[in-house]
């Protein structure tokens, strides 16, 4: 039967649900509090240069063909992909990098001549990273996270194990370079956890990583928000942007009735928020919300981030598409963030220069450039901290790359803890979500369905299966799976 549905928030899982129940014949209407959709993949423009606000990376592609696939399309009928060779680049020290090839047989002879013997245990590595993630791809991730017995499988019970040890303690058994162990252990960070918090299961990341490569989508990852949008429209799906949802709204028998958005009441069926989950709960009165703050508080969360969106009045040598600063020692750094939370003494960052690849990203001569460093969330957000950090990690950048770079920059744009809070309502202006961490895993995270309301539904990063781009179109068909089945 065709029901009215909801959808607070337009990031990829309110995108791919609304794309999966419209398919299915319901009315959906997408609700987006800012003026356009994307959720936390917005694109700034200034200048002549383009940024993505949001994700950077396009990894997991099979994830992506196999959504457009169920709507009988491909990725390339709407945008177009490049594999990243080298994928990215890892600064250690001065001048001192590693360049990841786009090509695996590249990367075994890079390990090789870091350390002797390494590329066989590389081998060996990789193989068990495939196999799990055809393991989390076939029979993981598309579950529901309603019951334990959803991970029992033929299979998972042979993996069993590799929930109880840690990505940490797999990677450092025969492989010794500190620089190849921080390349295996950069991965999981996409997972928003420790290397020595990650169920060694997650190594299916590695996969992801050296197997299927790094890519990137011309004209950016906001191009595949168009493209969602875009089939959501030619499905029926409407939008509806500048829409703020002040109310999720349940009637006496405990069912929600629709949503008051803008002032104004919208009768719907069913209700499903990608908006953040701890923020979508404070829309309903209290006796209907699922969990108390005390539970948010003991959740370990991903990290938030400092972000700069600069541009360059010249291009920047010495540095790829992707680069990596691992010059610090990530472990500080990490007890910053999950330990005891504080801004880091010497932070490692990301930077990204999308116009080395892609020439619409910046004017011609010129550099656009997106810096990111991880930080705790809920963290003290002030302009002057701000302008701190930028000058700690240009100086990092220009001493690293042998290069003169500030005098170039054109313009910075910042972007913290306080933006996250303010634009997405996100709970202590975290930026990914949920950690996976092995008592946030699956069944163990925030129910995808409500049990306290009646036709009110989650999906997104806070659920499962949890943080990132591909996870995301991924709880976006969990959820629309479990809402067809319910109302058969």
């Amino acid at each position: 039967m065709k029901k009215t549905i909801y959808i607070i928030g337009s990031g990829f899982s309110s995108l791919s649900a609304a794309c999966y129940l419209a398919k299915a014949g319901n009315d959906v209407i997408v609700l987006e509090k800012n003026n356009t959709v994307g959720g936390r993949a917005r694109q700034y423009k200034n200048q002549g240069f383009t940024f993505d606000i949001g994700p950077t990376w396009y990894w997991m592609p099979d994830v992506f063909e196999r959504f457009f696939g169920e709507f009988g399309k491909k990725p390339s009928d709407f945008y177009e992909l490049e594999k990243l060779n080298p994928g990215y680049q890892v600064y250690f020290s001065e001048l001192e990098s590693i360049l990841i090839s786009g090509n695996l047989y590249e990367i075994y002879e890079v390990f090789e001549k870091e350390e002797p013997g390494s590329s066989i245990h590389l081998k060996e590595f990789l193989s068990a990273a495939k196999y799990n993630y055809d393991v989390a791809i076939n029979d993981l991730v598309y579950k529901p996270g309603v019951s334990p017995l959803e991970l029992i499988t033929p299979v998972t019970i042979k993996k069993v194990h590799q929930f109880f040890t840690t990505i940490r303690k797999q990677v450092r058994k025969k492989i010794k370079n500190k620089k190849l162990l921080q390349i295996l252990e950069f991965p999981v960070l996409f997972l928003g956890a420790k290397p020595s918090n990650t169920p060694a299961f997650y190594n299916f990341m590695n996969h992801a990583d050296f197997g299927l490569g790094t890519w990137h989508p011309k004209g950016g990852m906001y191009m595949v928000v168009e493209a969602m949008k875009s089939l959501a429209v030619s499905l029926g799906v409407q939008f509806e942007t500048a829409t703020t949802v002040q109310e999720i709204c349940v009637d006496a028998t405990g069912t929600t009735i629709g949503v008051i958005a803008n002032g104004n009441y919208r009768a719907s069926d069913i209700v499903v928020s990608g908006a953040d989950y701890h923020h979508s709960e404070t829309l309903l009165p209290t006796k209907y919300r699922q969990y108390s703050e005390k539970y948010w508080n003991k959740k370990i969360f991903a990290p938030s981030s400092l972000l700069f969106y600069v541009g360059f009045d010249k291009k920047l040598e010495n540095v790829s598409h992707h680069t990596l600063f691992f010059d610090t020692d990530f472990d500080v750094h990490a007890q910053a963030i999950y330990d005891t939370p504080k801004w880091p003494e010497k932070p490692l960052f990301y930077a990204s220069f999308p116009s080395i690849t892609d020439n619409s990203f910046a004017p011609k001569g010129k550099e656009a450039a997106t810096f990111l460093i991880p930080l705790a969330p809920g963290l003290e957000d002030t302009e002057e901290l701000r302008e701190k950090y930028f000058n700690i990690i240009i100086e990092r950048l220009e001493k690293l790359t042998n290069q003169e770079v500030k005098s170039s920059v054109i313009f910075k744009k910042s972007y913290c803890v306080n933006d996250f809070i303010k634009d997405y309502n996100s709970y202590k202006g975290n930026a990914y979500g949920l950690a996976n961490i092995l008592t946030q895993t699956a069944f163990l995270r925030p129910n995808i369905k409500s049990k306290k309301v009646k036709n009110l539904f989650f999906t997104g990063q806070l659920t499962v299966p949890g943080p990132g781009v591909p996870p995301s179109l991924i709880s976006g068909k969990i959820v629309s799976d479990l809402i067809i089945k319910s109302y058969k």
